[in-house]
């Protein structure tokens, strides 16, 4: 019996919506499912778990799967630690506890004592710590909260020698963090106008600003610092100099990475707001300063990066000074500790870190253990110990101590996961993409594999937002590589990883080009004998669920299985819901007609054809996604299902009481894990 006679699916709420764009006219049947709390959508979400849950149960290789994920998640993770007065700060996860817990100590030989412990915030994990900061005198924590994944936060703050709470409770917050005056009196933070209970999770955020809270009163009495009534979309990033001396003001619109920075001197109670970089034409980022001196990391003239000085005495262009120009590798950050710059590069996808004097001179390279990703080198200008994780494919987040006088790295925290590393190789390859682009593509698999063509592979991309994918240790694919899948990581355009003009390639009109990057990716693994189509799945989230949708729109032959996770597939109506919006800065609006071309032509839910057979496909999604609104796959699912003529399965899972997957508890992480590979154990028939 094939899998399409099997499957029954549900009758999908419809109606006879027809949009009218720029002159052409749109169907939106499925605009019914846009609504979450209708009768009729949560009976249709209860009726596809119930056929999607039903599938994945009789997938015998299920439960086998799930046991391995839980045995292998089950290790000790550490966060880096970090010092704010004479306490020092760690966050760590025994191993299969929902949350991470928060632990402070007075030395890092000392007795940890627990300061946060999420998971006794609700009996199934779905509280969620989404936000910390300490005081500058080490007494106080500020913390945010999210509740069932949503991006609304609620932030409270704990007097840490009682590990009591005191009284503040602010609401209404998104897209910020804390950031505390030097008098460890108060923080500012952003916060958005309260919305309408019944439709927060779907209506547009406009119109942020910018706050100070004063420790001990309420959020009523707030102080508002900085908004902008004629900018709706600005929102605002408050950070204090470590001298205490500014508020540093960053303002961003949408998804751009290109931002403005304001000042405020927080010396004297009448200063104003300072407009120092006052166009979005390039991205700035305040590093430290030395009094009226700002160092910033910048791509302007620089679209791979460098680190410039602005003195706010004599701030005109003409003044800005170079302090370490622009390199072959792309510049992803930079601090200060022991009075030198710690540059953190980007050498074709992994971690390459320079350190510099306040001059620009190189003083050292950091020899890191091998190819992979390096994270940390935090801290306060003048401190000469800090400490850095460094992870790959094959190797889990281990936290070394360095030490920035020797330059020598010790071994501070290494975790003991249940697999032998060595069984495991991981090689580098460049493609050509069909316009001739080269693109870079990591492989990771057992040793000893066969290129014969039958090689199970699951291919993941993202491909947007400036965002650089690198080599990152994953329990989910060690198990998918000891059932002997290969895992393939590929460097599309549209990500950061060669600076904004590899950024720009994927934008807006180029969108295009990241599509065909992902797909020349998979047409060079057949070609090299890795695998075949029915062996190839391509997998990806949010605006990688969009990158699989469209391939599987535009190549259903190409692919054996699909798993677009919370992706965003309506391109005509996403910046109708929540930050939605904001993407327009990366995407295009579809109410420009231009752009209105360009979204039209590769729209997932729009480039679906009536009785193609598309590969297997389980979408998965969360009812509490405000991020990318549900909407788009329940919409997606509705017409693939509608359209499909083959005998592969098209399903949506659909995860509740969660979001978009941050503060997602490992309990739900494992058991969509487990149903993601079950699904491909099946439908790429890999033997288990």
């Amino acid at each position: 019996m094939s899998e399409k006679k099997h499957l029954s699916y549900p009758v999908s709420p419809k109606n006879n919506q027809v949009d009218d764009y720029h002159g052409t006219s749109v169907a939106d049947p499925y605009r019914p499912l846009e609504n979450p709390d209708s009768v009729e959508t949560k009976a249709w979400v209860e009726a596809q778990n119930k056929v999607t849950f039903g599938y994945l149960q009789e997938i015998p290789a299920r439960e086998k799967i799930k046991q391995r994920l839980t045995k292998l998640w089950d290790y000790e993770k550490y966060s880096l630690p970090f010092k704010e007065g004479k306490r020092y700060f760690y966050f760590k996860n025994n191993g299969l506890q929902n949350q991470s817990v928060l632990y402070t100590l007075t030395s890092l030989d000392a007795e940890p004592k627990v300061l946060l412990d999420p998971n006794t915030l609700s009996e199934d994990g779905t509280v969620a710590l989404s936000g910390t900061t300490i005081s500058e005198d080490g007494n106080f924590l500020a913390y945010g909260l999210s509740t069932a994944g949503s991006d609304w936060q609620e932030w409270k703050v704990r007097d840490i020698e009682t590990g009591i709470d005191l009284k503040d409770h602010l609401k209404w917050i998104k897209f910020s963090g804390a950031s505390w005056t030097n008098d460890s009196k108060g923080f500012f933070y952003s916060r958005y106008d309260e919305p309408k209970e019944k439709t927060k999770l779907e209506d547009v955020n406009y119109y942020q600003k910018l706050y100070y809270h004063k420790l001990g009163t309420p959020q009523s009495e707030d102080l508002l610092i900085y908004n902008r009534l004629d900018q709706k979309e600005w929102g605002f990033n408050g950070d204090v100099t470590e001298d205490g001396r500014y508020l540093i003001i960053s303002v961003w619109q949408g998804s751009d990475p290109r931002n403005l920075v304001f000042y405020k001197d927080l010396t004297n109670p009448k200063a104003k707001v300072v407009e120092l970089i006052q166009e979005f034409e390039s991205s700035f980022s305040v590093i430290d300063n030395d009094d009226s001196i700002f160092y910033f990391r910048t791509d302007f003239n620089a679209p791979r990066g460098r680190v410039i000085a602005i003195d706010t005495k004599n701030p005109a262009r003409e003044n800005w000074k170079e302090i370490i120009p622009q390199a072959t590798e792309t510049l992803e950050g930079v601090s200060i500790l022991n009075n030198q710059f710690v540059a953190d590069y980007l050498q074709d996808a992994h971690s390459q870190i320079k350190i510099f004097d306040l001059k620009g001179k190189l003083i050292r390279e950091v020899k890191l253990p091998g190819l992979g990703s390096a994270g940390g080198f935090h801290g306060k200008r003048h401190d000469t110990e800090t400490f850095y994780s460094f992870t790959s494919f094959t190797t889990p987040g281990t936290v070394y101590r360095y030490d920035m006088v020797s330059g020598k790295s010790t071994l501070f925290r290494q975790p003991k996961v249940a697999f032998n590393p060595e069984d495991y190789e991981t090689k580098q390859v460049f493609y050509k993409s069909n316009d001739g682009t080269k693109v870079p593509m990591f492989l990771t698999y057992k040793k000893g594999i066969k290129l014969d063509g039958n090689n199970p592979i699951y291919l993941y991309g993202y491909g947007g937002f400036n965002v650089s994918l690198s080599p990152n240790f994953s329990v989910s694919n060690l198990v998918w590589m000891e059932m002997g899948g290969v895992y393939a990581l590929a460097n599309l355009r549209g990500g950061g990883e060669y600076g904004e003009e590899w950024h720009q390639a994927g934008m807006k009109s180029k969108k295009q080009n990241v599509f065909d990057d992902f797909i020349a990716a998979a047409e060079w693994l057949i070609a090299n004998s890795y695998t075949k189509p029915a062996k190839l799945a391509i997998g990806g989230g949010s605006n990688g669920g969009l990158l699989v949708g469209a391939c599987i729109t535009q190549r259903p032959d190409l692919f054996g299985a699909a798993l677009p996770a919370v992706g965003v597939m309506d391109m005509l109506r996403f910046h109708k819901f929540t930050i939605g919006w904001a993407w327009t800065s990366e995407y295009g609006s579809p109410d420009n007609q231009e752009d209105f071309k360009t979204l039209y032509a590769y729209s997932p839910l729009h480039k679906l054809k009536p009785g193609t057979a598309y590969p297997a496909t389980m979408i998965t999604t969360a009812d509490h996604d405000d991020r990318v609104v549900p909407a788009h796959s329940f919409k997606f699912a509705a017409a693939l299902q509608a359209a499909h003529n083959g005998d592969a399965p098209a399903l949506i899972r659909i995860e509740t009481k969660a979001g978009h997957g941050a503060g997602k508890p490992t309990a739900k992480i494992i058991e969509e894990i487990a149903d993601k590979w079950a699904f491909l154990v099946r439908t790429l028939d890999v033997k288990v």
